[in-house]
Protein backbone atom coordinates (compact mmCIF):
# COMPACT_ATOMS: atom_id res chain seq x y z
CA UNK A 1 0.00 0.00 0.00
CA UNK A 2 2.85 2.40 0.77
CA UNK A 3 4.40 1.65 -2.64
CA UNK A 4 1.06 2.21 -4.36
CA UNK A 5 0.58 5.54 -2.58
CA UNK A 6 4.15 6.54 -3.45
CA UNK A 7 3.60 5.72 -7.13
CA UNK A 8 0.42 7.76 -7.22
CA UNK A 9 2.16 10.69 -5.57
CA UNK A 10 5.00 10.62 -8.11
CA UNK A 11 2.56 10.39 -11.02
CA UNK A 12 0.49 13.25 -9.61
CA UNK A 13 3.63 15.36 -9.15
CA UNK A 14 4.69 14.67 -12.74
CA UNK A 15 1.27 15.66 -14.07
CA UNK A 16 1.32 18.90 -12.06
CA UNK A 17 4.79 19.75 -13.37
CA UNK A 18 3.68 18.92 -16.91
CA UNK A 19 0.59 21.07 -16.55
CA UNK A 20 2.63 24.04 -15.31
CA UNK A 21 5.06 23.74 -18.25
CA UNK A 22 2.22 23.64 -20.78
CA UNK A 23 0.40 26.48 -19.03
CA UNK A 24 3.55 28.57 -19.42
CA UNK A 25 3.53 27.91 -23.14
CA UNK A 26 -0.15 28.83 -23.37
CA UNK A 27 0.62 32.04 -21.47
CA UNK A 28 3.85 32.99 -23.24
CA UNK A 29 3.64 31.45 -26.73
CA UNK A 30 0.01 30.95 -27.82
CA UNK A 31 -0.48 30.94 -31.60
CA UNK A 32 -3.77 31.64 -33.33
CA UNK A 33 -2.48 32.66 -36.79
CA UNK A 34 -1.77 30.94 -40.11
CA UNK A 35 -3.24 27.42 -40.24
CA UNK A 36 -5.08 28.09 -36.97
CA UNK A 37 -7.34 30.58 -38.72
CA UNK A 38 -8.06 28.11 -41.52
CA UNK A 39 -9.08 25.44 -39.00
CA UNK A 40 -11.11 28.01 -37.08
CA UNK A 41 -12.94 29.16 -40.20
CA UNK A 42 -13.76 25.58 -41.18
CA UNK A 43 -15.07 24.93 -37.68
CA UNK A 44 -17.13 28.14 -37.69
CA UNK A 45 -18.84 27.35 -41.00
CA UNK A 46 -19.57 23.78 -39.93
CA UNK A 47 -21.33 25.08 -36.82
CA UNK A 48 -23.14 28.05 -38.36
CA UNK A 49 -23.81 27.15 -42.00
CA UNK A 50 -23.31 23.36 -41.82
CA UNK A 51 -20.86 23.65 -44.72
CA UNK A 52 -17.31 22.32 -44.73
CA UNK A 53 -15.87 25.27 -46.61
CA UNK A 54 -14.00 28.57 -46.70
CA UNK A 55 -14.81 32.10 -47.85
CA UNK A 56 -13.39 32.80 -51.32
CA UNK A 57 -14.01 36.20 -52.91
CA UNK A 58 -16.80 36.81 -50.43
CA UNK A 59 -18.55 33.51 -51.19
CA UNK A 60 -18.62 30.42 -48.96
CA UNK A 61 -17.35 27.49 -51.03
CA UNK A 62 -16.84 23.83 -50.09
CA UNK A 63 -13.23 22.71 -49.78
CA UNK A 64 -11.14 19.57 -49.39
CA UNK A 65 -7.77 21.16 -48.58
CA UNK A 66 -7.89 19.85 -44.98
CA UNK A 67 -9.06 16.53 -43.62
CA UNK A 68 -12.02 16.91 -41.23
CA UNK A 69 -10.42 15.48 -38.07
CA UNK A 70 -8.89 18.60 -36.54
CA UNK A 71 -11.60 21.03 -37.76
CA UNK A 72 -14.17 18.77 -36.05
CA UNK A 73 -12.14 18.93 -32.83
CA UNK A 74 -11.97 22.73 -33.05
CA UNK A 75 -15.70 22.88 -33.81
CA UNK A 76 -16.44 20.79 -30.73
CA UNK A 77 -14.40 23.20 -28.60
CA UNK A 78 -16.19 26.19 -30.14
CA UNK A 79 -19.56 24.52 -29.51
CA UNK A 80 -18.80 23.96 -25.82
CA UNK A 81 -16.73 27.05 -24.97
CA UNK A 82 -17.95 29.63 -27.50
CA UNK A 83 -17.39 30.48 -31.16
CA UNK A 84 -13.80 31.45 -32.04
CA UNK A 85 -12.61 30.69 -28.49
CA UNK A 86 -9.14 29.59 -29.57
CA UNK A 87 -7.80 29.83 -26.03
CA UNK A 88 -10.21 27.08 -24.96
CA UNK A 89 -8.82 24.90 -27.75
CA UNK A 90 -5.35 25.29 -26.25
CA UNK A 91 -6.45 24.31 -22.75
CA UNK A 92 -8.18 21.21 -24.08
CA UNK A 93 -4.97 20.37 -25.94
CA UNK A 94 -3.05 20.70 -22.66
CA UNK A 95 -5.26 17.95 -21.22
CA UNK A 96 -4.80 15.84 -24.37
CA UNK A 97 -1.02 16.23 -24.23
CA UNK A 98 -0.91 15.17 -20.58
CA UNK A 99 -2.98 12.12 -21.53
CA UNK A 100 -0.33 11.41 -24.19
CA UNK A 101 2.33 11.48 -21.46
CA UNK A 102 0.37 8.93 -19.40
CA UNK A 103 -0.08 6.66 -22.42
CA UNK A 104 3.66 6.74 -23.15
CA UNK A 105 4.45 5.93 -19.52
CA UNK A 106 1.94 3.08 -19.49
CA UNK A 107 3.38 1.60 -22.69
CA UNK A 108 6.96 1.69 -21.41
CA UNK A 109 5.87 0.28 -18.04
CA UNK A 110 4.36 -2.72 -19.79
CA UNK A 111 7.46 -3.17 -21.94
CA UNK A 112 10.19 -2.61 -19.35
CA UNK A 113 8.72 -2.28 -15.87
CA UNK A 114 7.60 0.31 -13.34
CA UNK A 115 10.82 2.30 -13.05
CA UNK A 116 11.15 2.53 -16.82
CA UNK A 117 7.56 3.78 -16.95
CA UNK A 118 8.46 6.54 -14.50
CA UNK A 119 11.37 7.54 -16.71
CA UNK A 120 8.98 7.74 -19.67
CA UNK A 121 6.51 9.84 -17.69
CA UNK A 122 9.10 12.41 -16.65
CA UNK A 123 10.73 12.53 -20.08
CA UNK A 124 7.29 13.17 -21.57
CA UNK A 125 5.94 15.79 -19.16
CA UNK A 126 9.22 17.75 -19.19
CA UNK A 127 9.66 17.67 -22.99
CA UNK A 128 9.37 21.32 -24.12
CA UNK A 129 8.91 20.38 -27.77
CA UNK A 130 5.70 18.42 -27.35
CA UNK A 131 4.50 20.84 -24.66
CA UNK A 132 4.92 23.75 -27.07
CA UNK A 133 2.47 22.23 -29.54
CA UNK A 134 -0.26 22.21 -26.91
CA UNK A 135 -0.18 26.00 -27.25
CA UNK A 136 -0.60 26.04 -31.04
CA UNK A 137 -3.87 25.54 -32.91
CA UNK A 138 -2.53 22.87 -35.27
CA UNK A 139 -3.15 19.13 -35.48
CA UNK A 140 0.21 17.96 -34.09
CA UNK A 141 -0.88 17.71 -30.44
CA UNK A 142 -3.81 15.42 -31.23
CA UNK A 143 -1.76 13.56 -33.80
CA UNK A 144 0.90 12.71 -31.21
CA UNK A 145 -1.86 11.48 -28.90
CA UNK A 146 -3.05 9.10 -31.62
CA UNK A 147 0.51 7.79 -32.13
CA UNK A 148 0.86 7.14 -28.39
CA UNK A 149 -2.56 5.47 -28.23
CA UNK A 150 -1.80 3.29 -31.26
CA UNK A 151 1.37 1.83 -29.76
CA UNK A 152 -0.20 1.44 -26.31
CA UNK A 153 -3.13 -0.44 -27.83
CA UNK A 154 -0.80 -2.48 -30.06
CA UNK A 155 1.18 -3.65 -27.03
CA UNK A 156 -2.02 -4.57 -25.20
CA UNK A 157 -3.35 -6.42 -28.23
CA UNK A 158 -0.11 -8.38 -28.67
CA UNK A 159 -0.16 -9.41 -24.99
CA UNK A 160 -3.82 -10.46 -25.02
CA UNK A 161 -3.43 -12.28 -28.35
CA UNK A 162 -0.41 -14.28 -27.20
CA UNK A 163 -2.23 -15.23 -24.00
CA UNK A 164 -4.95 -16.76 -26.16
CA UNK A 165 -7.63 -14.37 -24.91
CA UNK A 166 -10.25 -12.45 -26.87
CA UNK A 167 -8.44 -9.51 -28.46
CA UNK A 168 -11.10 -7.85 -30.64
CA UNK A 169 -11.52 -4.93 -28.24
CA UNK A 170 -7.87 -3.94 -28.46
CA UNK A 171 -7.85 -4.44 -32.23
CA UNK A 172 -10.71 -1.92 -32.41
CA UNK A 173 -8.79 0.52 -30.18
CA UNK A 174 -5.78 0.19 -32.48
CA UNK A 175 -8.05 0.91 -35.44
CA UNK A 176 -9.58 3.96 -33.74
CA UNK A 177 -6.12 5.37 -33.00
CA UNK A 178 -5.03 4.84 -36.60
CA UNK A 179 -8.30 6.34 -37.86
CA UNK A 180 -7.85 9.44 -35.71
CA UNK A 181 -4.27 9.86 -36.90
CA UNK A 182 -5.24 9.68 -40.59
CA UNK A 183 -8.21 12.05 -40.20
CA UNK A 184 -5.90 14.58 -38.54
CA UNK A 185 -3.05 14.46 -41.06
CA UNK A 186 -2.96 12.61 -44.41
CA UNK A 187 0.68 11.57 -43.98
CA UNK A 188 -0.29 9.65 -40.84
CA UNK A 189 -1.38 6.79 -43.04
CA UNK A 190 2.23 5.79 -42.46
CA UNK A 191 1.28 4.89 -38.89
CA UNK A 192 -1.18 2.31 -40.21
CA UNK A 193 1.51 1.04 -42.60
CA UNK A 194 3.73 0.34 -39.56
CA UNK A 195 1.11 -1.04 -37.16
CA UNK A 196 -1.16 -3.20 -39.33
CA UNK A 197 1.73 -5.31 -40.76
CA UNK A 198 2.93 -5.82 -37.19
CA UNK A 199 -0.51 -7.21 -36.31
CA UNK A 200 -0.41 -9.46 -39.37
CA UNK A 201 3.04 -10.72 -38.39
CA UNK A 202 1.97 -11.57 -34.86
CA UNK A 203 -1.23 -13.17 -36.11
CA UNK A 204 0.53 -15.24 -38.76
CA UNK A 205 2.93 -16.72 -36.22
CA UNK A 206 0.15 -17.82 -33.89
CA UNK A 207 -0.39 -21.56 -33.59
CA UNK A 208 -3.71 -23.32 -33.41
CA UNK A 209 -5.71 -20.66 -35.29
CA UNK A 210 -7.26 -20.68 -38.74
CA UNK A 211 -6.02 -18.37 -41.46
CA UNK A 212 -9.12 -16.21 -41.07
CA UNK A 213 -8.59 -16.06 -37.31
CA UNK A 214 -4.98 -15.03 -37.76
CA UNK A 215 -5.86 -12.17 -40.10
CA UNK A 216 -9.07 -11.03 -38.40
CA UNK A 217 -7.59 -8.52 -35.88
CA UNK A 218 -5.57 -6.70 -38.55
CA UNK A 219 -8.60 -6.65 -40.85
CA UNK A 220 -10.78 -5.24 -38.05
CA UNK A 221 -8.28 -2.45 -37.40
CA UNK A 222 -7.96 -1.73 -41.12
CA UNK A 223 -11.73 -1.59 -41.55
CA UNK A 224 -12.03 0.97 -38.75
CA UNK A 225 -9.46 3.13 -40.56
CA UNK A 226 -10.88 2.79 -44.06
CA UNK A 227 -14.58 3.40 -43.36
CA UNK A 228 -14.34 7.12 -42.44
CA UNK A 229 -11.99 7.75 -45.36
CA UNK A 230 -14.53 6.08 -47.65
CA UNK A 231 -17.20 8.52 -46.44
CA UNK A 232 -14.80 11.43 -46.95
CA UNK A 233 -13.94 10.21 -50.46
CA UNK A 234 -17.66 9.86 -51.26
CA UNK A 235 -18.26 13.43 -50.08
CA UNK A 236 -15.44 14.73 -52.27
CA UNK A 237 -16.75 12.83 -55.27
CA UNK A 238 -20.25 14.17 -54.72
CA UNK A 239 -19.11 17.78 -54.27
CA UNK A 240 -16.07 18.00 -56.57
CA UNK A 241 -16.30 14.89 -58.80
CA UNK A 242 -12.73 13.89 -57.97
CA UNK A 243 -11.27 10.78 -56.35
CA UNK A 244 -9.65 12.24 -53.22
CA UNK A 245 -9.76 10.00 -50.10
CA UNK A 246 -7.27 12.26 -48.29
CA UNK A 247 -6.29 15.90 -48.64
CA UNK A 248 -4.00 16.73 -51.61
CA UNK A 249 -0.25 17.17 -51.16
CA UNK A 250 -0.30 20.89 -51.93
CA UNK A 251 -3.59 21.65 -50.11
CA UNK A 252 -5.28 22.83 -53.30
CA UNK A 253 -8.92 22.52 -54.26
CA UNK A 254 -9.84 21.01 -57.66
CA UNK A 255 -9.12 23.50 -60.44
CA UNK A 256 -6.77 25.56 -58.30
CA UNK A 257 -3.37 26.11 -59.92
CA UNK A 258 -0.25 24.75 -58.22
CA UNK A 259 3.08 26.52 -58.96
CA UNK A 260 5.05 23.36 -59.69
CA UNK A 261 7.78 25.29 -61.50
CA UNK A 262 8.52 27.51 -58.51
CA UNK A 263 8.44 24.55 -56.13
CA UNK A 264 10.91 22.57 -58.22
CA UNK A 265 13.24 25.56 -58.43
CA UNK A 266 12.92 26.03 -54.66
CA UNK A 267 14.00 22.42 -54.10
CA UNK A 268 17.21 23.05 -56.07
CA UNK A 269 18.69 25.15 -53.25
CA UNK A 270 16.49 25.30 -50.11
CA UNK A 271 17.58 23.62 -46.88
CA UNK A 272 16.63 25.39 -43.66
CA UNK A 273 13.44 26.63 -42.02
CA UNK A 274 14.32 30.34 -42.62
CA UNK A 275 14.01 29.72 -46.36
CA UNK A 276 10.55 28.28 -45.75
CA UNK A 277 9.47 31.42 -43.89
CA UNK A 278 11.11 34.03 -46.10
CA UNK A 279 10.60 32.50 -49.55
CA UNK A 280 8.32 29.44 -49.68
CA UNK A 281 5.51 30.88 -47.57
CA UNK A 282 5.83 34.31 -49.16
CA UNK A 283 5.35 33.09 -52.73
CA UNK A 284 2.05 33.86 -54.42
CA UNK A 285 0.93 36.69 -52.19
CA UNK A 286 3.90 38.68 -50.87
CA UNK A 287 7.10 40.33 -52.05
CA UNK A 288 10.21 38.13 -52.04
CA UNK A 289 13.63 39.72 -51.69
CA UNK A 290 16.68 38.49 -53.58
CA UNK A 291 18.68 39.10 -50.42
CA UNK A 292 16.87 36.17 -48.81
CA UNK A 293 18.43 33.73 -51.28
CA UNK A 294 21.73 32.05 -50.33
CA UNK A 295 24.70 31.80 -52.67
CA UNK A 296 23.88 28.16 -53.49
CA UNK A 297 20.70 29.36 -55.26
CA UNK A 298 22.87 30.40 -58.23
CA UNK A 299 25.32 28.38 -60.28
CA UNK A 300 26.76 31.38 -62.12
CA UNK A 301 26.53 35.18 -62.36
CA UNK A 302 24.34 34.73 -65.42
CA UNK A 303 21.94 32.56 -63.44
CA UNK A 304 21.82 35.17 -60.66
CA UNK A 305 20.89 37.83 -63.20
CA UNK A 306 18.20 35.57 -64.70
CA UNK A 307 16.76 34.86 -61.25
CA UNK A 308 16.74 38.59 -60.48
CA UNK A 309 14.69 39.25 -63.61
CA UNK A 310 12.16 36.54 -62.71
CA UNK A 311 11.83 37.93 -59.18
CA UNK A 312 11.30 41.43 -60.49
CA UNK A 313 8.53 40.19 -62.78
CA UNK A 314 6.90 38.25 -59.93
CA UNK A 315 7.12 41.14 -57.45
CA UNK A 316 5.22 43.45 -59.79
CA UNK A 317 2.00 41.54 -59.08
CA UNK A 318 3.10 39.49 -56.05
CA UNK A 319 1.22 36.57 -57.53
CA UNK A 320 2.11 33.41 -59.37
CA UNK A 321 1.31 33.53 -63.09
CA UNK A 322 1.73 30.82 -65.73
CA UNK A 323 4.54 32.83 -67.34
CA UNK A 324 6.49 33.29 -64.10
CA UNK A 325 5.99 29.66 -63.11
CA UNK A 326 7.23 28.52 -66.53
CA UNK A 327 10.36 30.64 -66.09
CA UNK A 328 11.01 29.09 -62.68
CA UNK A 329 10.49 25.64 -64.21
CA UNK A 330 13.03 26.36 -66.94
CA UNK A 331 15.53 27.65 -64.38
CA UNK A 332 14.96 24.58 -62.19
CA UNK A 333 15.49 22.22 -65.13
CA UNK A 334 18.85 23.81 -65.88
CA UNK A 335 19.98 23.57 -62.26
CA UNK A 336 18.88 19.92 -61.93
CA UNK A 337 20.65 19.00 -65.16
CA UNK A 338 23.85 20.71 -64.00
CA UNK A 339 23.97 18.78 -60.70
CA UNK A 340 21.53 15.85 -60.31
CA UNK A 341 23.08 14.45 -57.06
CA UNK A 342 22.58 17.81 -55.37
CA UNK A 343 18.87 17.86 -56.25
CA UNK A 344 18.00 14.20 -55.70
CA UNK A 345 20.24 13.32 -52.75
CA UNK A 346 22.23 16.07 -51.03
CA UNK A 347 19.51 18.67 -50.55
CA UNK A 348 16.72 16.24 -49.49
CA UNK A 349 19.02 14.73 -46.86
CA UNK A 350 20.10 18.20 -45.70
CA UNK A 351 16.45 19.30 -45.38
CA UNK A 352 15.61 16.22 -43.32
CA UNK A 353 18.57 16.72 -41.00
CA UNK A 354 17.46 20.34 -40.57
CA UNK A 355 13.96 19.17 -39.61
CA UNK A 356 15.34 16.77 -37.02
CA UNK A 357 18.15 18.81 -35.46
CA UNK A 358 17.33 22.50 -35.83
CA UNK A 359 16.33 23.95 -32.43
CA UNK A 360 12.57 23.51 -32.24
CA UNK A 361 11.75 27.20 -31.84
CA UNK A 362 9.41 27.70 -34.79
CA UNK A 363 6.47 28.49 -32.48
CA UNK A 364 8.44 30.37 -29.83
CA UNK A 365 9.35 34.05 -29.66
CA UNK A 366 12.93 33.41 -30.76
CA UNK A 367 14.35 35.00 -33.95
CA UNK A 368 15.05 32.82 -36.98
CA UNK A 369 18.72 33.85 -36.87
CA UNK A 370 19.06 32.36 -33.38
CA UNK A 371 22.78 31.65 -33.85
CA UNK A 372 23.69 35.39 -33.82
CA UNK A 373 24.64 35.64 -30.16
CA UNK A 374 25.68 39.28 -30.39
CA UNK A 375 22.26 40.34 -31.72
CA UNK A 376 20.13 38.57 -29.09
CA UNK A 377 22.24 36.72 -26.50
CA UNK A 378 19.35 35.49 -24.31
CA UNK A 379 17.35 34.10 -27.23
CA UNK A 380 20.48 32.53 -28.69
CA UNK A 381 21.21 30.82 -25.38
CA UNK A 382 17.66 29.45 -25.24
CA UNK A 383 17.93 28.17 -28.81
CA UNK A 384 21.27 26.46 -28.19
CA UNK A 385 19.94 24.82 -25.02
CA UNK A 386 16.81 23.59 -26.82
CA UNK A 387 18.92 22.34 -29.71
CA UNK A 388 21.19 20.43 -27.34
CA UNK A 389 18.18 18.99 -25.50
CA UNK A 390 16.71 17.79 -28.80
CA UNK A 391 20.00 16.02 -29.58
CA UNK A 392 19.90 14.37 -26.14
CA UNK A 393 16.36 13.05 -26.70
CA UNK A 394 17.18 11.72 -30.17
CA UNK A 395 20.50 10.25 -28.98
CA UNK A 396 18.81 8.46 -26.09
CA UNK A 397 16.17 7.13 -28.49
CA UNK A 398 18.87 5.63 -30.71
CA UNK A 399 20.48 4.03 -27.66
CA UNK A 400 17.13 2.69 -26.53
CA UNK A 401 16.42 1.08 -29.88
CA UNK A 402 19.86 -0.51 -30.03
CA UNK A 403 19.56 -1.92 -26.53
CA UNK A 404 15.98 -3.16 -26.98
CA UNK A 405 16.18 -4.14 -30.65
CA UNK A 406 15.28 -7.74 -29.74
CA UNK A 407 12.41 -6.73 -27.47
CA UNK A 408 9.73 -7.63 -29.97
CA UNK A 409 7.33 -6.51 -32.63
CA UNK A 410 6.05 -3.39 -30.82
CA UNK A 411 9.49 -1.76 -30.74
CA UNK A 412 10.11 -2.67 -34.38
CA UNK A 413 6.72 -1.25 -35.35
CA UNK A 414 7.70 2.05 -33.70
CA UNK A 415 10.99 2.14 -35.58
CA UNK A 416 9.25 1.23 -38.84
CA UNK A 417 6.91 4.20 -38.38
CA UNK A 418 9.84 6.59 -37.89
CA UNK A 419 11.69 5.10 -40.87
CA UNK A 420 8.64 5.46 -43.12
CA UNK A 421 8.13 9.04 -42.04
CA UNK A 422 11.80 9.85 -42.66
CA UNK A 423 11.49 8.38 -46.15
CA UNK A 424 8.44 10.55 -46.82
CA UNK A 425 10.18 13.69 -45.56
CA UNK A 426 12.87 13.23 -48.20
CA UNK A 427 10.20 14.17 -50.75
CA UNK A 428 9.02 17.33 -48.95
CA UNK A 429 9.64 20.70 -50.64
CA UNK A 430 10.14 22.81 -47.53
CA UNK A 431 11.86 22.18 -44.22
CA UNK A 432 9.60 22.47 -41.17
CA UNK A 433 10.67 20.91 -37.86
CA UNK A 434 7.02 20.21 -37.01
CA UNK A 435 6.95 17.51 -39.72
CA UNK A 436 9.05 15.32 -37.41
CA UNK A 437 6.94 15.93 -34.30
CA UNK A 438 4.69 12.91 -34.97
CA UNK A 439 7.84 10.84 -34.37
CA UNK A 440 8.43 12.34 -30.94
CA UNK A 441 6.21 9.93 -28.99
CA UNK A 442 8.44 7.16 -30.34
CA UNK A 443 11.55 9.21 -29.47
CA UNK A 444 10.33 9.52 -25.87
CA UNK A 445 9.39 5.82 -25.67
CA UNK A 446 12.79 4.67 -26.93
CA UNK A 447 14.64 7.24 -24.79
CA UNK A 448 12.87 5.85 -21.72
CA UNK A 449 13.92 2.33 -22.72
CA UNK A 450 17.51 3.58 -22.90
CA UNK A 451 17.19 4.90 -19.35
CA UNK A 452 15.66 1.60 -18.29
CA UNK A 453 18.62 -0.22 -19.79
CA UNK A 454 20.98 1.73 -17.56
CA UNK A 455 19.49 0.09 -14.47
CA UNK A 456 18.57 -3.41 -13.32
CA UNK A 457 15.41 -4.57 -15.10
CA UNK A 458 12.27 -4.47 -13.01
CA UNK A 459 10.74 -7.73 -11.84
CA UNK A 460 7.51 -6.89 -13.66
CA UNK A 461 9.08 -6.25 -17.06
CA UNK A 462 11.20 -8.12 -19.64
CA UNK A 463 14.96 -7.99 -19.56
CA UNK A 464 16.63 -5.65 -22.06
CA UNK A 465 18.48 -6.95 -25.07
CA UNK A 466 22.15 -7.61 -24.55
Amino acid sequence: MRRLASNRAVVAAAIVVGFVLRALFVWRHPLFTGDALVYGELAHHMLKEHVYGLIDAGVLKPTLIRLPGYPLFVAACFKVFGDANYLAVLWVQVVVDLATCLLLAATVRRLAGRRAGMWALWLAVLCPFTANYAAVVVAECLSMFCVALAFFALERWVTVWRDGLRSTRWAVVVGLALMGAVLLRPDQGLLAMAVVPAMLWVGWRANGRSLAGKMAPALVASLVVVLPLAFWAARNWRVFHVVQPISPKYANDPGEEVPHGFMRWYRTWAIGFPATVKVYWQYDGDVISMSDLPARAFDSPEQRAETTEIFAEYNQEQASTPKVDAEFARLAAARVKANPPRYYLELPVARELDMWFRPRIEYMKIPLDWWRVSAHPWNSLRAYVLGALNVVYVGLACMGFWRWRRAGVVVWSMVAFVALRCALLLTIDNSEPRYTMECYPVVILLAALAMAGAEAPSADGPKPAA
